[in-house]
């Protein structure tokens, strides 16, 4: 399976049926070699997976990620080997861990130790298998030992809501042979007070979970800086914005710090689908 330099990463609750049937041919069709799309509170990963595939020929569809405390570890095998088989192999099975509200709150689960549990649930993903670390499996991982299970037992890692020097970090973990396949937000606007108000109403609903803030202090971010929806340096570090070339500049920095698969996240006033294919027709492959 070839992910392609260059990917799309979208959430799946914004878009209708319709829309996302408009949107990944859209995708397809600019010549990017994978969609991720993500899973929250409203579509269902692997039945939009199943859709996705079955309006594309040639892209991957990836799940970014699939909430592993919403469907059991054989039940993620099936998924991810019947969505193989209907599309001569273009799936790929993104899972995490998710977040505690949306464990506890919303699905009435515990949220339980992420690593041990990760690692629990990929042992029954495998059992009894053969080759099953072969499998287009991979891991949203942050921290160093979440990417270092990611390269123990999966193809790779889908970092998101990080900098080219998190990618430099997660690479030198995963190794040379593993998929670093990284999302990065961009906004194809010049002025900075538009360009922040969109980055911050993007990141606003990541900025009270507990998994994310510690990745951002890791990197360096201050509690100040995560606080009243992110200082500006916060807010340029997780949205580049400007013009193409400066954000060509951002996508540059995370495969020069050893990304094998850069997927852009278009961020545009709320509800202008056009708007998000614009930024992708200018950051198309070739």
């Amino acid at each position: 399976m070839d992910l392609g330099r260059l990917g799309v990463w979208y959430a799946a609750d914004k878009l209708t049926p319709t829309q996302w049937r408009r949107f990944v041919q859209k995708v397809e069709s600019l010549n990017y070699g994978t969609l991720w799309y993500s899973e929250a509170r409203g579509f269902e990963s692997m039945a939009l997976g199943s859709f996705l595939l079955a309006q594309t020929k040639t892209i991957c569809i990836g799940s970014s990620i699939a909430n592993i405390y919403a469907r059991d570890a054989y039940a993620s095998r099936q998924g991810l080997h019947t969505l193989s088989a209907v599309s001569d192999n273009r799936f790929v099975l993104g899972l995490g861990v998710s977040h505690v509200p949306l464990v506890e709150q919303v699905r009435g689960h515990t949220y339980t130790k992420p690593l041990a549990t990760m690692r629990t649930y990929l042992e029954k993903l495998y059992s009894e298998a053969d080759g099953g670390g072969t499998w287009p499996v991979v891991l949203a991982a942050l921290g160093p030992k979440m990417l270092a299970l990611s390269a123990e037992l999966t193809r790779g890692a889908i970092p998101y809501n990080v900098t080219p020097e998190h990618t430099a970090n997660a690479k030198s973990i995963l190794g040379a042979d593993k998929w670093l396949a990284v999302e990065q937000k961009v906004c194809l606007e010049k002025s900075p007070s538009e360009a922040r108000a969109l980055a911050r109403r993007e990141l606003e609903r990541y900025l009270g979970l507990p998994n994310y803030r510690q990745c951002w202090h890791n990197l360096g971010f201050s509690e100040a800086d995560l606080d009243n929806g992110g200082s500006n340096r916060f807010i340029d570090a997780m949205v580049v914005w400007g013009n193409e070339d400066k954000i060509q500049r951002r996508l540059d920095e995370h495969f020069d710090a050893g990304a094998t698969h850069v997927c852009i996240q278009p961020v545009h006033t709320p509800n202008d689908l056009d708007a998000a294919e614009r930024t992708l027709e200018a950051f198309a492959p070739g």
